[in-house]
């Protein structure tokens, strides 16, 4: 267990947290939310002892370890992969390296031999002598072969350095785990793994995380930061969501009798928890149905940015005919893309993901766009974008059609749905936060009024405010998607066609992206393509 007495944190002028008190006890899972820049990561930085809070204190029950998730990928580039995965359990590292030293001295004396018998007797009570297989083990479920176990961190590939940070926060069962963002470069066998893990793990769990269905299928509590204070409530992200957004809806209602409120309330936890009860994700661990109650269910003070996408003209039949296409990365890809695909495209190696949207975004022989279609296309990397000195409301103006477009009364309109009201609009592009720089892109393709989205790691730097506006608006989108997302509801919600592409082939399946990714046809085809 773990709890905060009276914290407080000020930065300056700003004050991020007032005289918290909140208490995260064990056996659930807590998903921190808040809006960007209310403090979640800085919040988990002062539970772990990584920032002092300017009053107040944190406090750990007696005996118990804190584990936390490395943010920094290099911290540990000058050890093996195995020894830097044992270091997550650090007082059985430190003994085991103590032993290490006074077996290799050379003037090995009498002392040292007792010493080592009152370090062995601790390492035993440690399960020291399991260590090295447990981490093996921990390491090759995810993913990390064998062969690479005494390689050191440095000399290995970046999604391979996560997997093992990720092992090195799990390893010998902490009391308390503290992850920030650890979906983050994961691909989704992985993810599916550690939510696994993490629906069936005993201790605390506290976690920072973008990706909804990943808050969904571990929580069992969110933690939400508002007004610099933070409240549980229990049930996961949806039930948060969808009964804070009832209860703004009853607020506006001002001539519905608090009886019927009451009634619309109960009924919405009735249908929760029969919903709850019946997914695959409900484990018997975690019965939060039994704590979901009426009081939980308070109106949210959350923004969502008006993202629409409406269409300036209408698609034909003839959309897009890929024939053979080749790069140096794809090989020999043909396709045709039908009046309302919305298509996730997907690849294990990201670059063939940006080879391909550069291919078909250029005029090639091997690529045929239908004469009805327009494109808006939002890629991984935006900065290029970012790097003249203009306010918010010129920066925008660059894509006006028109006189009327190009008038700032037109222009603020698109901002303000993008959550840049007032002296926001007017700021400087090159100082814009990225979640700032990815809102604008989307104002920017809203006001193109394209038929055809084209989307690359849309969600990066979003918060989950964004991302659940842009979710929605993709789905009730009338044209074309092609999108590539990490965030698994994002991706199952939104397309009705998957598209990868392999090293040596690739795969085009007329499927939601959770039917593709459990079809036991597709998992032998998919191995096949890498």
């Amino acid at each position: 267990m773990i709890s905060t007495s009276n914290l407080s944190i000020q930065f300056g002028k700003r004050i991020l947290f007032d005289e918290v008190n909140v208490t995260f006890k064990k056996g659930n899972c807590y998903g921190i939310i808040g809006a960007n820049g209310a403090g979640k990561s800085t919040f988990l930085k002062v539970l772990s002892g990584e920032i002092q809070p300017n009053s107040g204190s944190v406090n750990i029950e007696p005996g118990n370890r804190l584990s936390i998730l490395e943010q920094n990928q290099n911290a540990y580039d000058d050890y093996t992969v195995l020894d830097s995965t044992i270091m997550g359990n650090s007082p059985l590292y430190k003994i085991k390296k103590e032993m290490d030293f006074l077996y290799s001295k050379e003037n090995f004396t009498d002392e040292d031999g007792i010493k080592v018998g009152e370090l062995q007797n601790k390492y035993e009570e440690m399960d020291g002598w399991n260590a090295d297989s447990e981490a093996a083990s921990l390491l090759s479920q995810l993913g990390v072969e064998e062969s690479l176990h005494y390689t050191k961190l440095s000399e290995i590939d970046l999604k391979l350095k996560v997997r093992v940070l990720l092992a090195q926060s799990l390893f010998g069962n902490p009391d308390i785990l503290i992850m920030d963002e650890p979906t983050n470069n994961l691909d989704f066998e992985t993810i599916k793994w550690l939510q696994h893990f993490l629906s069936n793990y005993e201790n605390t769990v506290i976690v920072v995380s973008h990706d909804r269905y990943f808050l969904d299928s571990v929580c069992t509590h969110i933690s939400d930061i508002d007004y610099g204070k933070i409240s549980h409530y229990s049930g996961n992200y949806t039930f948060w969501y969808e009964s804070s957004q009832l209860a703004l809806k009853q607020r506006a209602q001002q001539n519905k009798k608090a009886e019927e409120k009451k009634k619309e309330l109960e009924e919405f936890i009735a249908r929760f928890s029969a919903n709850v009860a019946k997914s695959k994700q409900a484990t018997s661990r975690k019965k939060m149905i039994e704590k979901l109650n009426i009081e939980d269910i308070k109106p949210s003070s959350r923004r969502y940015p008006g993202i629409i996408f409406e269409i300036e003209r209408s698609l034909g039949d003839q959309i897009l005919n890929i024939e053979s296409l080749n790069t140096s990365l794809i090989n020999d890809f043909s396709t045709i893309i039908n009046n309302g695909d919305k298509v996730i495209f997907y690849s294990k190696n990201p670059k063939i993901v940006d080879s391909f949207y550069n291919e078909i975004l250029l005029m090639n022989e091997s690529v045929k766009w239908g004469t009805t279609v327009s494109k808006s296309y939002i890629p991984e990397n935006y900065d290029s974008f970012f790097e003249k000195n203009l306010s918010l409301v010129d920066w925008l103006r660059q894509w006006s059609k028109n006189d009327e477009e190009r008038e700032e009364v037109y222009i603020r309109g698109f901002l303000g749905k993008m959550l840049f009201s007032g002296e926001e609009a007017l700021k400087s592009c090159t100082v814009l936060s990225g979640g700032e720089k990815v809102r604008c892109m989307l104002s920017k393709m809203m006001m193109e009024k394209s038929n055809f989205l084209i989307l690359n790691e849309p969600t990066n730097h979003l918060d989950l405010e964004s991302i659940t506006a842009l979710n929605n608006s993709l789905i009730n989108f009338k044209g074309n998607i092609f999108l590539t997302t990490q965030d698994f509801q994002f991706a199952n919600s939104v397309g009705n066609r998957v598209i990868e592409i392999g090293t040596k082939g690739y795969i085009d399946k007329l499927m939601n992206f959770g039917e593709y990714l459990n079809d036991e046809k597709v998992k032998i085809l998919r191995e096949k393509i890498y």
